[in-house]
């Protein structure tokens, strides 16, 4: 699993970076001001990028950037600069003192994650693990093709995107507006109005394949997969 660390002061950005990044199978860690980072960098862990925000408290990115680079601490782990400011030579400055791209606030995590995929030099998080597990559900991502308890359960586009998503985080709430951010692009016919229907449809025919209610609605927030079901399983 490749690790990143987001050093960023804005909870709700680094949330919100830390929930996208988990989804595609990255390990986070977090640091809130320079030094902070600086200071989980001269540690035994080592990220394999660095997203980094230049309006920290105490230190500023630039000036993390700049440590960085004097003791080469990064030691060749690239380093995305994630800023709202938007002049051109502040921009050149900071790839020129060492950073591999810089992304403009606000940002569309897509590109994001396209940018972190590039530096990174690897295929698809999804192509890593082709087979994902719960329990008696398994999802094979190269052959498109899922299972309940040995029984072949036949889904649509957006049921099959929901499933995977929601089996690489089996522990986790996915919120509904994350599940269709992360689904928008290969199931564009799923809406904010349609996503319930759909959620609705993949429990009932994972429930026909075998009995078994494999995911579970959290109130006004999302949807994830039920944790009794596969204990269930392992007894």
């Amino acid at each position: 699993m490749k690790k990143i660390l987001i050093v960023d002061d804005d909870v709700h950005i680094g949330n919100v970076l830390e929930e996208t990044l988990s989804l595609e199978g990255y390990g986070v860690s977090r640091a809130y001001s320079g030094t902070e980072a600086l200071l989980y960098l001269s540690g035994p862990a080592r990220p394999d990028l660095i997203l980094l925000d230049l309006m920290l408290p105490g230190l500023s990115g630039e000036e993390v950037l700049a440590q960085l680079s004097e003791t080469q601490r990064c030691g060749g782990i690239p380093v995305i600069v994630l800023s709202a400011k938007t002049d051109v030579p502040g921009k050149v400055k900071l790839l020129l003192d060492g950073a591999v791209d810089y992304i403009t606030k606000p940002f569309d995590t897509r590109e994001l994650l396209a940018r972190i995929a590039v530096q990174l030099r690897l295929r698809p998080a999804s192509a890593a693990s082709p087979v994902l597990t719960f329990g008696g559900l398994s999802l094979d991502s190269d052959t498109r093709t899922v299972t309940a308890s040995g029984s072949e359960v036949h889904l649509t586009r957006t049921e099959y995107a929901i499933l995977k998503i929601l089996l690489r985080n089996p522990s986790q709430v996915i919120t509904k507006s994350l599940l269709l951010d992360r689904i928008s692009e290969d199931t564009p016919d799923c809406t904010d109005s349609s996503l319930k229907m759909h959620v609705s449809n993949l429990r009932r025919k994972l429930r026909e394949a075998d009995g078994k209610d494999y995911i579970e609605a959290v109130w006004g927030i999302g949807f994830k997969m039920r944790e009794e079901t596969k204990n269930a399983e392992l007894r």
